[in-house]
C-alpha cells in the first residue's frame, strides 16, 4: 500500500479547516501559517487527485459535491488524529504545551487576563494561547481546550461547567446623577440621558430586563450613545455620559473606585449563566483538569464583583 506523504497531510488539514470556516484566511490565522500558504496546499491537493473541491468567489469558498464527500471524510481522519493525540496527553499527568482558550472580549479582559499570571505560576511548563471573539467558535473545527461563554450552549459534542451568574445592572456617574437626579423606577429611564450597547454579532441594540413585580420586562431606551462594546459603555457612563446597563463583572472595578453607582438595585436581574465548555476527547487532558480546577477558584460562589455591587447597594 502506497504511504501517505507528508505533504498531501498537510493539504488535507488546509482543505478540511479552509472548508470548516469558509476562508483560506480564517484558516491560516486557525492553523498559524500565511493564506497563501493554505491556498497552495489545497491546490497542490486538488491537483492530485484530479477534483475540484471549491467554487471560489472573491469573497468566500463554497464546496463542491466532491469537495462536500471528502469534507467529512477528511473531518474524521482529523478525529481519529485528535484522539490519538489526547490519548498520549492524558498518559502524563503535568501539565505542559499550550493551552487554548476562548472567551468574550469583557470576560476575557476583565476575568480571566488578569488571573492568568497567577494560572502560570502554578503550571510554568503549560503556556496560554487566549482568543477574544464574540462570534462562536467550533471548538472541535479550531482546536479549542476550553472555551468560556455566556449562556448554556448545547452541543452533544461539549462538556459543559456552570462558573457564575451573568448579572446585568444599570449604572451612572456619581456627577451625573447629582446634576440629574436618580430614577427610581425603570420608566423614569425616559427622562434620562441612555448609553447603550450593540451587539457586533447582529447590530441589535441590548433590550435592558428589569423585574417588575413577578415579571421581568425588557426595554429598549432611546440612547444618545450606542457602541458595539462594553468597556466603552463603562467609559462613556464614567465620563458623565448618563445612565447604562452593564455586566457586574465590567462594572465592579469602577464601583469600587467611585467612579459608577448601581442604581434601580430592586429591579436587577439575572440574565444569563457564564459557562465553560470543552471537548469531549479533552475529558483526560491534564492542561484541561489544571485550567478548570483554576477556573472553580477563579468562579466562587457568590462571584466576589456581585457582592461588591450588591454592597454599594445592587442586588
Amino acid at each position: 500500500m502506497e504511504q501517505i506523504g507528508l505533504d498531501r497531510l498537510t493539504g488535507i488539514i488546509a482543505f478540511a479547516r479552509s472548508a470548516s470556516l469558509g476562508s483560506y484566511t480564517a484558516a491560516a490565522r486557525s492553523l498559524g501559517i500565511s493564506p497563501s500558504a493554505v491556498s497552495k496546499s489545497v491546490q497542490r491537493l486538488e491537483q492530485r487527485l484530479g477534483l475540484s473541491l471549491f467554487t471560489r468567489t472573491t469573497r468566500s469558498l463554497t464546496l463542491t459535491p466532491e469537495g462536500r464527500d471528502l469534507h467529512e471524510r477528511a473531518l474524521r481522519l482529523l478525529r481519529e488524529a485528535e484522539e490519538i493525540e489526547q490519548a498520549a496527553v492524558a498518559a502524563r499527568s503535568e501539565p505542559t504545551g499550550t493551552l487554548r482558550i476562548t472567551a468574550p472580549f469583557p470576560i476575557g479582559v476583565h476575568l480571566l487576563a488578569p488571573a492568568l499570571p497567577s494560572f502560570r505560576e502554578r503550571h510554568p511548563k503549560l503556556s496560554v494561547d487566549l482568543s477574544l471573539a464574540d462570534r462562536f467558535t467550533d471548538l472541535i473545527e479550531e482546536g479549542i481546550d476550553v472555551a468560556i461563554r455566556v449562556g448554556d450552549l448545547a452541543d452533544s459534542r461539549l462538556i459543559s461547567r456552570y462558573l457564575a451568574p451573568h448579572r446585568l445592572c444599570a449604572f451612572a456617574s456619581p456627577a451625573y446623577l447629582q446634576r440629574h437626579g436618580t430614577p427610581q423606577h425603570p420608566d423614569d429611564l425616559a427622562r434620562h440621558k441612555c448609553v447603550n450597547f450593540r451587539f457586533q454579532s447582529t447590530g441589535q441594540a441590548l433590550r435592558w430586563p428589569f423585574r417588575i413585580g413577578s415579571r421581568t420586562v425588557e426595554i429598549t431606551p432611546e440612547a444618545g450613545i450606542v457602541t458595539d462594546f462594553s468597556d466603552a459603555v463603562a467609559a462613556v457612563l464614567v465620563a458623565g455620559g448618563g445612565i447604562g446597563i452593564s455586566p457586574t463583572y465590567v462594572a465592579a472595578p469602577y464601583v469600587a473606585r467611585g467612579a459608577l453607582v448601581p442604581i434601580l438595585r430592586e429591579f436587577a436581574v439575572e440574565r444569563s449563566v457564564i459557562t465553560a465548555l470543552w471537548p469531549e476527547s479533552r475529558r483526560g487532558n491534564p492542561n484541561v483538569k489544571a485550567f478548570l480546577a483554576f477556573l472553580g477558584e477563579m468562579f466562587p460562589s457568590p462571584a466576589p464583583w456581585d457582592t461588591l455591587i450588591a454592597h454599594e447597594g445592587c442586588g
